[in-house]
């Protein structure tokens, strides 16, 4: 394969499996081509538009991607561990089981992005824009995401330990099964949140609005509940041992097989 592709038409080319590591590909149009599975390691992609092009399963360590254009592209399961893709748009992207730990996210636009199971360990999230991504089983534990708007975004079974999730915007979030034990969700508006299933052991929720929550199967177990709004919440088979709920408000609340073994200050009016 030539080193210099730079600026060459390449749209709709099959290149599944060529070794293109350490080619220049500057400004190339590689639109709906086929590269799954292609070695571009440590190649030179800046400014190559990318749109609708299967890169599923490719190396691209050591790439370079400035001003690449990535939208609707397929990267599922490639390796992009240590890029930086501050700034890129990346919507609608398929990223499902790609490598993204200590990559550079940093103002990139991941709308409707699907992010499942995909590791972001190490990642930088500042600025990101994830509204309506799909980030189920993803691993962002110990993410900074304050501020972060992940409103809509489906974050079912993502493990969410240690992260900051102080002022993240989480309306009509899918935080099903997500683990969200020891967080700080202190004043959080969480009304109407799917949290079926959700560990939330020892998680801050003080004076969070929990309003119609769906909190199935729910483990809070050890949580700070102070004057959080439960109310209308589905409480079914929760686990509430040893939570604190004093000046909680759990009215016309569903605490049916809800577990309440010595939680504290439990509202006098409570009726599991």
């Amino acid at each position: 394969m030539r080193k210099d592709l730079s600026g060459e038409d390449l749209s709709n080319t099959d290149l599944a499996d060529v070794d293109l590591s350490e080619v220049d590909l500057t400004d190339a149009d590689l639109t709906g081509a086929e590269l799954s599975e292609a070695d571009l390691s440590n190649a030179d992609l800046t400014g190559a538009i990318l749109t609708d092009a299967d890169l599923s399963g490719v190396d691209l360590t050591g790439a370079i991607l400035t001003d690449a254009e990535l939208s609707e592209a397929d990267l599922s399961s490639a390796d992009l561990s240590g890029q930086d893709l501050s700034g890129e748009d990346l919507s609608d992207v398929n990223l499902t089981g790609a490598i993204l730990t200590g990559v550079d996210l940093t103002g990139a636009i991941l709308t409707d992005a699907d992010l499942t199971e995909v590791d972001l360990t190490g990642a930088i999230l500042t600025d990101t824009e994830l509204s309506e991504a799909d980030l189920s089983n993803a691993d962002l534990s110990g993410q900074d995401l304050s501020g972060e708007d992940l409103s809509d975004v489906n974050l079912t079974g993502t493990e969410l330990s240690e992260a900051d999730l102080r002022r993240a915007d989480l309306t009509d979030a899918d935080l099903r099964w997500a683990d969200l034990s020891g967080q700080d969700l202190s004043g959080e508006d969480l009304s109407d949140a799917n949290l079926t299933g959700a560990e939330l052991s020892e998680a801050d929720l003080r004076r969070a609005d929990l309003s119609g929550a769906n909190l199935i199967g729910t483990d809070l177990s050890g949580a700070n509940l102070t004057g959080a709004d439960l109310t209308e919440g589905n409480l079914t088979g929760a686990e509430l041992s040893d939570a604190e709920l004093s000046e909680a408000d759990l009215s016309e609340s569903d605490l049916s097989d809800a577990n309440l073994r010595d939680a504290l200050n439990v509202p006098a009016d409570m009726s599991p």
